[in-house]
């Protein structure tokens, strides 16, 4: 969608026709406090000619090494990801309200869904959620429904913007959302919520691998939360790590939930990504979202309809299970296009790929930092620097360098750590020249 600015007298006529003088009068409801004082300290703009140009001088100048992670993965996309994706029939499709008209979508939309549910080994998943911060509010949410309980355990280790979001989502219904933390091998600490955990828990929640690059294990979490008669909700953020690792529906998990943006999308500066949401299929009226379904017509042919919706916009509001108005049906097409480009084998050997180099960045960092986690992990890493990392990140920043991401944001206790991820378009090259410069940075700062 390209870009159309607005003149004076167009905000003008557009404001008076909704009732309102000012622009200003549309944001009234922010806390002052909030409100920006002063102008943006921008360029002067450019017509759309010149910022191609622009933009594309930048794109050829000095390229950039990024081992950031933390939610966000940078992996290869093949270009039919993105060919198949920008098909005008896939491109332009709505809501597949009717389904005569609108197999192609239905048929790529169940797909996905299988696909998802071979990948966490549960028997149903839906069309997609907005992404994977709200696919675990979503998950807790279902498990209050399931249980009707108002107590959730969270680990610290979930990625602290999925605690957040759940925060929000959660706040109106009073539900009493209880922290555990980790351990020093990096995952949660099971004996504390063993000793926690009562017969008010609706939900446990655990991230594989968690935010740390850590994996846990969700099948002791599993019998510590049925033994309450709670459910066991398990986040997957880089779902890559599913070709490698025992699925979490068979270790115990009663619901999986995830972003796919690993699977064929674009880190595109945070999003649009997408959320999937997968469980067992006893808890199917309770899922949020839509489901497609297979089916013959008259004539015993295959198809697809639009089996399952039971949000507030197709039913009774008080019975509604979401009130998401869409899945993210372009996102999760890029996801099916992509698993089924690599296939089952692919996918292994990308991840092998991928839990190699990691390990190979590992043991390089490892000679100048020490790791500040000893549990086993897969693609991340946290890394203990000498110095502060407010400090020393600045200064690979200008090597063209982009050093991992700093944990004090979220974890205070952290104060000296940095999350490293290392994906397949990272080469032995790039982490060697990554341990070069960081050992030249630290050695100048002593």
């Amino acid at each position: 969608m390209r870009y159309i600015p607005n003149a004076e007298n167009d905000w003008g006529e557009m404001l008076q026709a909704i009732g309102f003088k000012r622009l200003e009068d549309l944001i009234n409801i922010l806390p002052e406090p909030l409100r920006l004082k002063e102008a943006l300290d921008l360029p002067s703009p450019l017509a759309e000619m010149e910022l191609v140009q622009h933009l594309l001088s930048l794109s050829e100048g000095k390229k950039m090494i990024s081992f950031l992670g933390a939610g966000a993965y940078d992996h290869f996309i093949p270009a039919v990801v993105d060919h198949v994706l920008r098909k005008s029939e896939f491109y332009t499709a709505y809501t597949p309200y009717q389904p005569e008209v609108s197999q192609g979508t239905l048929q790529a939309i169940f797909e996905f869904q299988t696909l998802i549910c071979q990948l966490t080994g549960m028997e149903v998943a839906n069309a997609s959620v907005y992404d994977g911060a709200s696919a675990v509010a979503e998950g807790i949410l279902m498990a209050q429904r399931l249980k009707g309980r108002k107590k959730c355990f969270l680990a610290r280790s979930v990625h602290p913007e999925s605690r957040i979001v759940t925060r929000t989502y959660t706040h109106p219904l009073a539900l009493e959302l209880k922290e555990i933390p980790y351990t020093a091998a990096g995952s949660t600490d099971l004996n504390a919520l063993r000793d926690q955990i009562d017969g008010e828990t609706n939900a446990v929640v655990l991230q594989q691998p968690n935010f740390f690059g850590c994996l846990e294990d969700p099948e002791e979490a599993a019998a510590i939360a049925h033994a309450q008669g709670a459910l066991l909700i398990v986040a997957v953020v880089e779902p890559l790590s599913l070709a490698l690792l025992q699925p979490p529906g068979l270790l115990g998990a009663d619901i999986v939930v995830g972003e796919g943006q690993s699977f064929g999308n674009a880190l595109s500066f945070g999003g649009p990504y997408v959320g999937f949401f997968a469980s067992k299929e006893s808890f199917l009226r309770a899922m949020p979202g839509r489901l497609v379904g297979e089916t013959v017509d008259r004539e015993g042919r295959r198809g697809f309809v639009l089996a399952v919706a039971t949000r507030e916009q197709h039913i009774r509001r008080e019975k509604a299970t979401s009130n998401i108005c869409t899945n993210q049906a372009l996102c999760a097409l890029a996801v099916l296009v992509y698993l089924a480009t690599l296939g089952k084998e692919g996918l292994k050997e990308l991840a092998r790929i991928n839990f190699s180099k990691c390990e190979y960045a590992k043991k390089r960092l490892g000679e100048l930092g020490r790791l500040r986690f000893s549990g086993p992990t897969f693609n991340e890493f946290v890394v203990t620097l000498d110095h502060d990392p407010q400090f020393i990140l600045p200064q690979l920043l200008q090597q063209g360098i982009i050093g991992g991401f700093p944990l004090k944001k979220f974890y205070p206790e952290m104060e000296r750590e940095v999350l490293i991820c290392v994906t397949e378009k990272k080469s032995r090259k790039n982490i060697d020249r990554l341990v070069e410069v960081l050992g030249s940075v630290l050695k100048e700062a002593k």
